[in-house]
């Protein structure tokens, strides 16, 4: 079983000619967030999800927005994926599942984790304008798909109610670290990782 008391952090650089990015995660963090990837309500979204996820959480990326938004959004996905995968460890003792539905006024956002090692995505969260602030809506979904790849998780979102965009948002990047928070939580109950085959991976 892996030490309760072990740091889960992890600090990941990537860079290409697209992008420069580095992360760094603590997963039994407090909520402290700093995001920097020159896109506001991109940093917004990541604020939202560390604090609520209590994860400590640094993001510096310099992208080529002088093209758009999407190498920066996708690579940021798949380093904090990354990040996500190598903080967890071998995930002895944790509870694996997690989900969380976040109600935020009229919308309703279901998330569903599973730190299985297998990745998969789905998602039937609609927007319907092109941008919210400076961000592309068509990139929520991009960012979470290169998430749950990159963190080799099963993750899914259902859309229960919403009708604005900046609350459909907000409440995926929120209900996303409650799931991933309570998935990350240690079950006292479990002496290994909980799997029939033994391993997560």
């Amino acid at each position: 079983m892996e030490n309760k008391t072990k740091q889960r952090k992890a600090v990941i650089s990537r860079t290409t000619k697209e992008t420069d990015i580095r992360v760094s995660l603590d997963l039994d963090g407090t909520g402290i967030c700093h995001a920097d990837t020159g896109i506001g309500f991109f940093d917004h979204m990541l604020d939202g999800f560390a604090r609520h996820g209590l994860f400590d959480l640094d993001v510096v990326c310099k992208g080529d927005l002088n093209v758009d938004s999407h190498h920066t959004i996708e690579d940021v996905g798949i380093v904090l994926g990354s990040a996500i995968r190598e903080a967890a460890g071998g995930k002895a003792g944790i509870r694996r599942y997690g989900n969380f539905a976040l109600p935020m006024d009229e919308t309703l956002i279901l998330c569903a984790v599973d730190l299985c090692g297998r990745p998969y995505f789905s998602s039937d969260v609609v927007y319907t304008v092109p941008k919210i602030g400076d961000m592309d809506t068509e990139m929520m979904k991009e960012f979470f798909y290169a998430v749950s790849y990159s963190a080799a998780m099963n993750l899914h979102f259902h859309q229960i109610t919403g009708s604005n965009n900046h609350h459909i948002a907000e409440a995926s990047f929120k209900a996303f670290a409650k799931a991933l928070d309570m998935a990350t939580q240690y079950e006292p109950r479990i002496t290994g990782v909980w799997s029939t085959k033994g391993a997560l991976e």
